[in-house]
């Protein structure tokens, strides 16, 4: 990848808008990868152009980043298998040793991560209209252009998305009251309780397994229940994690290598969801941190 350096009046106006085109792609795309590479074909368009003869070179340039995020995930939806292997890399998965991890940087970050991932429920145009307006306070019309729309669809667009953004239920850094709920959840599971079981589950908790197979969801505290034995291998013989600022577990097999990471989300002391990774080609994929 071309490095760009100041060695122009145009680089160097360039240079003082890269991190904040390089936000701006990343909020809409979900991947720092994706966002690096759009604000290159960004710089890259830019250089193709008679700079003087652009009155707004902030306002174009983030017009030219919303363009090719849009493209980016309008080439998604119509691919949806080719962009998740590129997205595991962007969870974040730290060892929770902490004693008080909501102080750590990393539940900071899972603030943003969070927000990312009610954006991933938008329509393109939705998630471009929120972003840029709601989070970067690009105007209306501006937008507009970008989507092809006239202002006041694009207020329209924006406007459903921060409906659905109010509603849908965000998942929260991992506090110690979660975090003992899922500890209550492994013991019981060790255990065998079935009872203790049904008292920490959500009746509609929903359990996704990545396996090699595909993607397998179980419904239902009694269904979710029944099948504890993966949370009980992996409490017995893993280590306490944060996912993305979430309580979770990684184990390792004898070798060293990830067997599983297990993320859960608890509301209301309750665990709503438990993500399960047992895929050994995705585990590859992902930063995790290794055994002791």
């Amino acid at each position: 990848m071309t490095d760009t350096r100041p060695t122009d009046p145009m680089a160097e106006t360039f240079e003082a808008q890269r991190d904040r085109l390089r936000a701006v792609a990343y909020r809409m795309l979900g991947s720092h990868a994706d966002a690096e590479d759009a604000v290159q074909e960004a710089w890259l368009r830019l250089s193709r152009q008679d700079a003087t003869a652009i009155h707004n070179l902030a306002g174009w340039l983030t017009t030219v980043v919303g363009r090719i995020s849009l493209d980016v995930l309008r080439s998604r939806q119509a691919r949806p298998e080719a962009s998740y292997d590129d997205r595991l890399s962007e969870l974040v998965v730290t060892l929770d040793d902490s004693p008080a991890p909501e102080d750590d940087a990393v539940l900071a970050d899972s603030v943003g991560l969070a927000l990312l991932v009610v954006l991933e429920s938008l329509k393109p145009s939705e998630r471009l209209a929120f972003v840029l307006h709601d989070l970067f306070a690009v105007p209306f019309d501006e937008i507009g252009q970008i989507l092809g729309k006239s202002t006041a669809a694009t207020k329209m667009l924006a406007s459903r998305a921060r409906r659905k953004v109010q509603t849908i239920e965000r998942p929260t850094s991992a506090g110690r009251e979660q975090r003992e709920v899922v500890q209550a959840f492994l013991s019981a599971a060790r255990s065998g309780d079935f009872e203790e079981l049904l008292r920490v589950l959500d009746p509609e908790v929903q359990l996704t397994l990545d396996t090699p197979s595909g993607e397998v969801v179980v419904l239902g505290a009694t269904q979710v229940a029944a099948g504890a034995q993966l949370s009980a291998s992996a409490a017995a013989s893993g280590r306490s994690v944060l996912v993305n600022g979430l309580p979770g577990i990684i184990s390792w097999r004898e070798d060293g290598v990830p067997a599983s990471v297990l993320a859960f989300t608890v509301v209301d002391g309750r665990i709503t969801g438990i993500r399960a990774m047992v895929d050994p080609d995705k585990l590859k994929l992902m930063d995790l941190p290794r055994p002791a």
